[in-house]
Parts: structure tokens; C-alpha cells; sequence
């Protein structure tokens, strides 16, 4: 009988990137312009053109001040009612998938509601919602997959408001910023692990600029998922080394939700597979505020064709400011032995 053991880091806190985008950070500003307007609002008009974007609706190029916060204090487009703004990019190499990383903020104060933003790509189509409460900025970055192409295919990426209210004038249209394009080539299981990404190395590119890490929403299987391999439930946050304390190399995964957030992987191992969903373990580790990991381990036999692993958060915590968080796993191996 073969059994199967994962390893687990898991921490409790008191790839390529392709320059595929134009003018990503819009600091190329729009032309047609009103000339000296110290509004840090300007709405864009039929002569205006967006470097590197086109666009419909009621578009405005936004700067950042005291009351309007951006990613290293540049600037934004505020997408407004039935606002819309696409650009166009060539794959690099057959199907690679492609992941984006964007900005999100909410584009006003003392509205009833806080508009979505729809991002589409072929066969692809996200709805994402500023939501507060998950980091001490006054704007939330968000990754996806968006998808794995011929190279000989034009792809157009969309972004556009969905409002979720009748009275736009109640309504508070959302910006958008920062966006990256990381490109990751199909991944290849390692001799000393039977899981692909264990380690979470392969997910949507950092801001260099950002200390808030990476809102993921949930994604029901892990072929949709921009954290490779794993399929999401309830809201994570993918963090890297450089702004947070991570157990093993550059990235790791935050339950931030609270109940039932969480993550899962599946992988076959030859005609043997192992399902942990009739072996559960709960592991706590108390958290000193400085920063500390432990190696924890769980055995289980292998009576299944397929491997589901799964982590998932009991628990809702804060920070003293009122910021979601939770524990954090990393470098999770599985490996078979006799026994």
C-alpha cells in the first residue's frame, strides 16, 4: 500500500513577465486635454486619444492628491458610466497562459455603491468590487488568468464599469491603474514533489511599489486560476518575500476571508492517487508579531484514483487597524512512500 505525505509551512501573521501593454500605467496622458485644469478629474472628449487604449463612454483622467490614492501617486483612468477601454497584443508563443495584475479603486467618497469593473479576454470574463478591509491603502490590486492563445491570434483585453445601481449620479465609477501582464509557461512536475506549484512561485507579477500583495477571488477550478495549479475558494492574497515574511522562495498564500477560505490541488500519481478529504488535520501555530514558521506534515493512504489537497481557514482575524488576515501557507510537498 502506497501512502502519501505532504509537508506544509504554514505561518500565522500577528516565471517571465512580458512588457505586452502600452501606456499600462497611463502616466502617457490622453491628448485633447483641458489646458492648465487643476481638477484632478478631466473627462475625456471624442477629439481625446489614450496612448496605447481605446475607449467608449465616459472615460476621465484622474491624478492623485490628498484624497485620491493611487499606486506611487501617479495617475488613473476613472471608467464612468458605460465607460469601456480595450487595447490589442499578440501572444509571444502558443498557448502560454497569461495572467494580469490591475489596480482598483473606488472612485469617490459617500456613494450608496461602488460600481464594478468587468475584465474580458477571449473566452474569458471577470467581475471584480473594491472591498475594503483587506489592506491599509485606499485601493486593492487584483490578479487573473485570462487566458492561453495561438500565437498568431489578436487578443483584445476590455475592461469596463458595471454599475449595479439605476441613479448613476448615486453611484461612485471606479479607476483602474497599474495593470501587468505576466506570461507562464506550462508547468512541469519536479522529482521532489508530485504537486505543480507547490511552492505558489507561479501566479499574477507584484507591483514593485505595493506592500498590500495580491487580492485572488474564488475561482472553482484550478484550469481558470491565477495561482497556477490551485483552485480558489473565498478570497486569498498572494504575497511576496519582499514585503512580507515568507517561509521558502518569492511568494506565498494569505487566507484573508476568514471561514472557508481557502485553496485545493488535484494530481494523479502513475495509477495511484491519494484523497485527503477523509484525512483532515487542523494545525494552529501563535503568532509572536515578528514573523515565524513551522514544518507541519500529515499522512494519509492513497484509496483514490485522483489527490485532492485541500487548505481551508476557520477563522476570521484582524489587524489592530481593522485589516483582514489569516494564516499563511507555503512549500507544500507531497511525496509517496511505502508503508
Amino acid at each position: 500500500m502506497h501512502r502519501q505525505i505532504f509537508l506544509v509551512s504554514l505561518l500565522l501573521i500577528g516565471p517571465a513577465f512580458a512588457d505586452l501593454l502600452q501606456n499600462s500605467d497611463f502616466e502617457s496622458p490622453p491628448s485633447n486635454l483641458p489646458k492648465n485644469s487643476t481638477t484632478p478629474f478631466q473627462q475625456l472628449n471624442e477629439n481625446s486619444t489614450i496612448p496605447g487604449w481605446s475607449f467608449e463612454g465616459t472615460i476621465l483622467y484622474v491624478t492623485t492628491t490628498q484624497t485620491i490614492a493611487l499606486p506611487g501617486n501617479g495617475h488613473a483612468l476613472q471608467l464612468g458610466q458605460d465607460g469601456k477601454i480595450n487595447q490589442t497584443f499578440n501572444p509571444i508563443a502558443d498557448y502560454v497562459d497569461y495572467l494580469l495584475t490591475f489596480t482598483l479603486a473606488p472612485g469617490g467618497q459617500n456613494c450608496s455603491t461602488n460600481a464594478n469593473v468587468g475584465v474580458s479576454a477571449p473566452d474569458s470574463h471577470s467581475i471584480f468590487s473594491f472591498k475594503q478591509d483587506y489592506g491599509k491603502e485606499g485601493w486593492e490590486t487584483f490578479g487573473l488568468y485570462l487566458g492561453s492563445w495561438e500565437q498568431q491570434e489578436t487578443i483584445n483585453l476590455v475592461l469596463e464599469s458595471q454599475s449595479t445601481e439605476s441613479d448613476a449620479n448615486s453611484t461612485c465609477w471606479p479607476l483602474i491603474d497599474k495593470l501587468l501582464l505576466k506570461t507562464i509557461e506550462t508547468l512541469v512536475p519536479g522529482d521532489n514533489n508530485l504537486l505543480l506549484n507547490g511552492g505558489f512561485e507561479y501566479g499574477p507579477e507584484f507591483l514593485s511599489n505595493s506592500t498590500e500583495g495580491i487580492l485572488l477571488d474564488p475561482v472553482p477550478t484550478a484550469v481558470l486560476s491565477p495561482l497556477r495549479q490551485w483552485s480558489i475558494t473565498g478570497t486569498v492574497k498572494y504575497i511576496d518575500s519582499k514585503h512580507y515574511f515568507v517561509p521558502e522562495g518569492n511568494a506565498a498564500v494569505e487566507f484573508v476571508s476568514g471561514v472557508s477560505a481557502g485553496i485545493q490541488a488535484a494530481t494523479t500519481v502513475k495509477d495511484v492517487g491519494a484523497q485527503a478529504g477523509s484525512t483532515a488535520q487542523n494545525f494552529t501555530l501563535q503568532s509572536n508579531g515578528t514573523g515565524s514558521a513551522k514544518k507541519l506534515s500529515l499522512a494519509f493512504k492513497a484509496d483514490s484514483t485522483t489527490t485532492l489537497i485541500s487548505f481551508v481557514s476557520y477563522a476570521t482575524t484582524q489587524t489592530k487597524d481593522g485589516v483582514f488576515c489569516g494564516p499563511i501557507v507555503d512549500n507544500v510537498v507531497l511525496r509517496a512512500s511505502q508503508g
